[in-house]
């Protein structure tokens, strides 16, 4: 029998609270600690700081914080329990999104969820010691709130959540500290909230992120989704700060959520950043792909171009794109809806007994519609045209395919249109013009331009603006635009890396 004992693994209890699936997202203790590690080492010799976790569910920040300030701070304070009293007390605050996180909160920071009791590392006063859960209300006008858009029914009553987050409705901090400044603000905010009668959701992260610079901290570290960078429900105002803000110090990228938060759905991926009231000048960006290790750190202004372009790599590449200044593709494709007919339109099954019947490609099926039906473009009916999906794969697999393989783009013919399921490119008089737009469009190098802006499933003529609007006199392979922009061996390797290849073959709608 062997006589080595083997060291027992001790799982930390917060590793199990992040693998829960919710929109409030718990912090992986990994990744609290990572993130942390962005901050100067000054801040944990600094007694005099305050530190403030506004939306607590797990109380991992804190716990972190303290673990290091009591470290940091022995030299100015050698007994341990005088110091610890201050950490405590002083310096560490924080702020539970919802009751039952408050009681996690407190018995992560102070070992017992009654912060006055026995067993709470130090004594407060009150239960809630310096983390409390404070309620809040939702501010309603015509069954939406006017704060975060969540639907009215979400009152129900005092022993249900309403999720009116205190740190964005006007509850914290609470009167008796509206004096206090904070100094280091870090967290993990809600990420959405239900709205429109729940049909959808709406984010709302970027509603704590704005609330934690008006407090003019020092430091804001936050984690979020990433869609700000290029998409999102009511992010463009909040992406445009974003962009120009110069205090913007560092932001680490990761292309797959779960490489971050193993059990939980963030469509887009998820970044962190340092918010460091003393810089002015270009951000350190790096971004990490799937399953992979992160990128070379490199300064860069945020506000570029009009999205943030999540690769270093990208940049490089579309910088020579645009040294050209050529006009840009997305003026060539249409808006949804192209003939003003949703996606779950279909027509009749077969073009019998309709007067001047036109054939429509639909979700999944062809049907056949009377032309007088068409009331809008109804001049590009009788034009060649490329259909392309109006969604797509979402860039979530790589190398993506960015259009699904099996649905285009493919060429629509004179007598042909579509439903709201595709978009209408470029509409011309001639077939060979159409079928070089399609060769264009499955070309690896297009669809690594129209990536950079594709955070999500949905295409658009946005997603295009990135792309050159070459003449289609011919039809353009890689190579041929590879050589044209000077694209490197390097850099070629990085574009088929993330875009997956398109068999050159004629693509049906289906």
């Amino acid at each position: 029998m062997s006589l080595v004992k083997h060291r027992q693994h001790v799982p930390d209890i917060l590793d199990c609270l992040a693998q829960l699936s919710t929109d409030e997202v718990p912090t992986p203790p990994k990744l609290a600690r990572v993130m942390l590690d962005l901050l100067p080492d000054e801040v944990w010799s600094d007694p005099g700081l305050r530190w403030l976790d506004p939306f607590c569910k797990s109380g991992v920040f804190l716990r972190e914080i303290v673990t290091r300030l009591l470290d940091g701070l022995a030299e100015w304070e050698p007994d341990f329990e005088t110091r610890r009293e201050h950490v405590f007390r002083n310096m560490v605050f924080g702020a539970a999104i919802t009751e039952i996180t408050g009681w996690i909160s407190r018995r992560t920071l102070y070992y017992s969820r009654n912060a006055s009791g026995e067993q709470s590392v130090v004594h407060f006063d009150t239960e809630m010691g310096n983390l409390p859960f404070v309620s809040a209300a939702h501010s309603f006008k015509k069954g939406t709130c006017q704060v975060c858009g969540a639907p009215e029914d979400l009152e129900r009553g005092d022993t249900r959540e309403n999720y009116a987050y205190a740190f964005i409705h006007g509850a914290y901090p609470t009167k008796e500290m509206d004096d206090m400044q904070f100094d280091v603000i870090v967290g993990n905010p809600p990420y959405q909230i239900d709205s429109d009668g729940n049909t959808r959701t709406k984010p709302v992260y970027h509603l704590f992120v704005e609330a934690a610079f008006r407090m003019k901290p020092k430091y804001v570290l936050m984690i979020t989704p990433s869609r700000w960078f290029a998409g999102g429900l009511g992010l463009s105002d909040f992406r445009a700060r974003m962009l120009k803000d110069r205090r913007m110090s560092r932001l680490i990228d990761y292309r797959v959520e779960k490489d971050v938060f193993p059990y939980v759905n963030i469509n887009g991926g998820v970044s962190y950043f340092l918010w460091d009231a003393d810089h002015n000048g270009k951000c350190l960006i790096s971004h990490v792909p799937a399953g992979g290790a992160p990128s070379s750190a490199e300064p860069r202004y945020l506000d570029e171009f009009d999205l943030l372009v999540r690769h270093n790599e990208g940049v490089h590449i579309l910088r020579k794109v645009r040294s050209r200044e050529e006009p840009t593709f997305d003026a060539r494709v249409s808006s949804q809806k192209p003939f003003d007919l949703h996606t779950n339109f279909h027509g009749a099954s077969t073009n019998a007994g309709i007067a001047d019947p036109v054939l429509m490609y639909g979700a999944r099926r062809q049907s056949w519609v009377p032309r007088a039906d068409i009331q809008k473009n109804l001049n590009w009916v009788d034009y060649w045209k490329v259909f392309l999906a109006a969604a797509s794969d979402g860039n979530e697999t790589f190398p993506a395919p960015i259009w699904d393989v099996t649905r285009g783009p493919f060429v629509g013919r004179p007598g042909e249109i579509c439903s709201g399921s595709y978009l209408v490119v470029y509409p011309t008089d001639s077939e060979d013009t159409a079928q070089a737009v399609v060769s264009f469009l499955r070309s690896r190098f297009v669809r690594f331009l129209v990536s950079l802006r594709k955070i999500a499933q949905h295409n658009d003529a946005g997603r295009f603006a990135f792309v050159p609007d070459l003449p289609m006199d011919r039809e353009w392979t890689d190579n041929d635009l590879y050589q044209r922009y000077g694209i490197t061996d390097a850099e070629i390797e990085f574009i088929e890396s993330q875009v997956k290849e398109m068999p050159a073959r004629e693509i049906v709608a289906t």
